[in-house]
């Protein structure tokens, strides 16, 4: 009989513990500060009375690296701070004694959901691995059949087979179960993960960033099906977000990090807020000075509420922040008439299918006064798209299709550049090969990341935009070169782990030393690091087609808009932090001293971009095009946006039909 809840010994406690990566007293080369010193925290083991945790905290912060020690890694000085008394208890089973078992975490960094079978040295592998034994549905995922010479299982590890239909249901899986896992788009994949984490049962569930990359729907009904975990204590749940993300309705404790891995505010949900509340009214009164450990532009994007209905009220401040932090209505955009050209991508009807499954384009519509089936759509020179609709509708698909990765792309009535991929009967014009299409076309996106080789240097990386696969060596000119330079030190606080500001301005100085971008891999680096350095390879050596597919998740609001900017502006433009702690964008220095290296978006350009948050659309995405839900039958609905995205909420709220 399990003892009442009032009683019941919680399932994480810490009492005045820090942590570090390595022992504070071992000899080693890499920085080893303390993380979150004297912490306080317990996860109770009961949900009465409720407590619902969620840290949140910018780029850099530590999230991953709380919610890691929470289930036993890294140190604990002292050791006994951090203790499991409720896991030691009768009330759970052996098997989930030790914390490493019993506390699952949950993220989403990108690696593959087939165990490494899609791993290669370029993206189309993704469907060109196909083989009868390692080609795993989702169902298998879920159900842990991944091994081809797979052990005797323990009876207690058999799959509940009621908990997998409710957890497919709930998460909207259950039309996915037979599909190759390798097929998930980026938001199945997500859910498809934290499905698989609740069909072991843990005691705790750690959720790093689960509502990142899901459609405004989803995240809608997701939250009430993690609200109700939480309710019945199974499991017990602790999530984490950025700041600009909203907290759900139920959440009732709250941690906020600083930028150098330490707590800011923690505590119930209202005390946290006012006393965030507090210290920007100071700051903004002059009572206080900003710590630039805790910037003010961070915290006054906290607040806003995740409810069954969509996301609701304002972040922390309010109209007092919009009126203080002039980068929330700046823009850059000038609705000046573009100079549009010749096609760049025309679809003329396509319709992918897996196993019978119409994956995109299973409607009809007239097109010219014909029937047709499939999608019917063309990207011309100086357009700026964005593609928007519900997980699993085909945004991936798409893009797969645009930069010639899916092998269907030969049968579908697809020209790119204004050619076709196979030979045309009586056309002495040559078909464009894969290696012509990649070199036009720059790409970011979650299987961009995935694919990436976490062995190759900062530097390298970016200059992987000049070569023809993830491992070869790029080929570089002496303008390659120089761009390559201006990344760099233009991005240095966002790529460089042991980053410190300089004493004076210009940031970009010619004196700062590059060698950190030859010393540090890729995967070294923060998440968000990682992102950045995907985007700017993305865009550096000015492709004519620049495809951003949520290329800005994981990246906290700072970080985001500067790459946005650098995308339009390129080094033209820069932010500046004003006297009152907010920012706006000025003319830079290198532009002032005519050392631009690298420009932004030029009219013979055009730019695709998906996402599912509109502050991480360009301002200048004007054209849309919102997919249907997966085999509804409707069409893919078209439109022109009258305003930015980013700060035009009827125009997001438009195409997503929740006017």
């Amino acid at each position: 009989m399990r003892p009442p809840s009032s009683i019941r010994a919680p399932v994480v406690n810490i009492a005045n513990g820090t942590f570090y990566r390595h022992h504070p007293n071992a000899s080693s080369t890499h920085l080893n500060p303390a993380l979150f010193k004297n912490l306080n925290f317990t996860l109770p083991s009961s949900s009465d009375p409720p407590t619902h945790w969620y840290v949140v905290g910018p780029s850099l912060s530590g999230k991953t690296t709380f919610l890691q020690l929470l289930r036993g890694a890294h140190l604990c000085i002292p050791p006994a701070a951090r203790t499991y008394p409720y896991l030691s208890s009768d009330a759970v089973p052996h098997r989930l004694r030790v914390p490493s078992k019993a506390i699952r975490y949950v993220g989403f960094n990108n690696d593959s959901l087939a165990s490494g079978v899609t791993t290669s040295a370029y993206l189309s592998a993704r469907y060109e691995s196909k083989r009868e034994n390692t080609d795993f549905s989702l169902r298998d995922f879920l159900l842990g059949n991944t091994n081809l010479n797979a052990l005797e299982r323990n009876p207690e590890d058999e799959p509940n087979h009621a908990l997998l239909d409710r957890v497919v249901k709930d998460l909207k899986l259950s039309q996915l179960l037979d599909l190759p896992v390798a097929f998930l788009s980026n938001g199945q994949g997500r859910r498809a993960r934290i499905a698989r984490a609740l069909l072991t049962a843990p005691e705790a569930l750690l959720l790093d960033e689960p509502f990142m990359g899901l459609d405004p729907p989803t995240v809608a009904g997701l939250s009430p099906l993690l609200h109700a975990l939480a309710t019945n204590a199974s499991p017990r749940l602790v999530l984490s977000a950025r700041p600009q993300d909203p907290i759900p309705d139920w959440i009732t404790h709250l941690v906020y990090l600083r930028a150098d891995c330490q707590v800011g505010a923690i505590g119930e949900k209202e005390t946290v807020l006012d006393s965030l509340r507090r210290y920007v009214r100071g700051v903004w009164n002059g009572t206080l000075v900003e710590d630039e450990k805790l910037a003010v532009h961070n915290v006054v994007q906290v607040g806003k509420t995740l409810t069954a209905k969509g996301i609701q009220g304002e972040a922390l401040m309010g109209d007092e922040a919009a009126n203080k932090d002039k980068t929330q209505i700046t823009s850059i955009a000038v609705d000046t008439p573009r100079a549009i050209g010749e096609p760049l991508v025309e679809m003329e009807g396509c319709q992918v299918q897996y196993r019978g499954q119409v994956a995109l384009g299973n409607w009809k519509e007239q097109v010219n006064g014909k029937d047709r089936e499939g999608l019917t759509w063309t990207v011309r020179r100086g357009e700026r798209w964005g593609i928007f609709g519900p997980n699993g509708s085909g945004k991936t698909t798409i893009v797969s299709l645009i930069c010639s990765d899916h092998p269907q792309t030969y049968s579908m009535p697809i020209k790119l550049f204004g050619r076709s991929r196979l030979p045309e009967p009586g056309s002495a014009v040559l078909p464009l090969t894969f290696w012509d299409i990649q070199a036009r076309i720059g790409h970011s996106s979650p299987e961009i990341h995935q694919h990436m080789p976490r062995s190759l240097t900062v530097r390298q990386v970016i200059e992987n935009a000049w070569a023809d696969t993830f491992r070869t060596r790029a080929r570089l000119d002496q303008q390659a070169k120089e761009k390559v330079e201006a990344c760099l030190r233009w991005f240095e606080p966002e790529l460089n782990p042991t980053y410190t500001a300089p004493s004076q301005f210009p940031l970009q100085g010619e004196d700062r030393t590059l060698q950190w971008a030859d010393h540090y891999m890729f995967g070294e680096l923060s998440f968000s690091a990682q992102r950045v350095a995907l985007f700017l390879r993305a865009m550096i050596k000015s492709p004519d087609i620049v495809v951003l597919d949520e290329a800005c998740s994981g990246m906290d609001d700072g970080v985001r808009n500067r790459c946005l900017l650098f995308l339009e502006a390129g080094q033209t433009k820069q932010y500046t932090k004003l006297s009152d702690g907010s920012e706006t964008i000025v003319e830079s220095e290198a532009s002032k001293t005519g050392n631009v290296k690298i420009g932004g978006l030029t009219d013979n350009q055009a730019l695709i971009c998906i996402s599912h948050v509109r502050e991480e659309i360009p301002d200048c995405i004007r054209e849309w095009i919102c997919l249907p839900e997966a085999n509804s039958g409707q069409p893919a609905r078209f439109g022109v946006a009258d305003a930015p995205l980013g700060h035009d909420e009827k125009s997001w709220n438009k195409i997503w039909g929740m006017e």
